[in-house]
């Protein structure tokens, strides 16, 4: 038998993830030494803030939604890993990395793919949650897609100094 995953528990899961990246994020704009990189920080906290809500406010409708039935044990065990390999564990694990990150450029790498890996489980989420709550998954996406590019062009700017 499948592990099953709910669709509040999925979205849980990304509140989760959400406030990992918050954590990271609060932590890397704490400690930055120029004021560019601490306004993307808290730029960045703000950004998944935000996310936080919105995924708050799907859980509402999602209370008794279960995921279709042809929902696999495979695809279980591959939402399972997805979980399982992501950046942040948690809170505590994201702002420890943030505090161990030897550098500005090594901290936007990590940032890099947390972004990515939100992205991948957001597009399996989407699939998962009832037809009204994508577009709010959608946004999620293209937000986090933005991040992806802002961070690459901030990895830039710290490349040519």
């Amino acid at each position: 038998m499948g592990l099953f995953f709910s669709g509040s528990e999925l979205v849980n899961i990304a509140v989760g993830i959400e406030q990992s990246g918050a954590a990271f994020y609060d932590s890397l704009a704490q400690s930055a030494k120029d004021e560019k990189s601490r306004s993307m920080w808290e730029y960045l906290v703000l950004e998944e803030t935000k996310h936080i809500e919105i995924f708050r406010r799907m859980l509402g409708s999602l209370s008794d939604y279960a995921p279709p039935e042809t929902y696999t044990e495979e695809y279980d065990l591959y939402l399972k890993a997805l979980i399982d390999s992501a950046v942040f564990r948690n809170d505590e694990a994201a702002r420890a990395m943030a505090q161990k990150a030897g550098s500005a450029s090594e901290a936007i790498m990590i940032a890099l793919s947390a972004e990515k890996d939100s992205i991948l489980f957001y597009l399996n989420l989407r699939e998962l949650v009832l037809r009204p709550q994508r577009e709010a998954v959608d946004r999620v996406i293209e937000e986090e897609k933005a991040h992806v590019r802002q961070l690459s062009d901030l990895l830039k700017g710290f490349s040519k100094q």
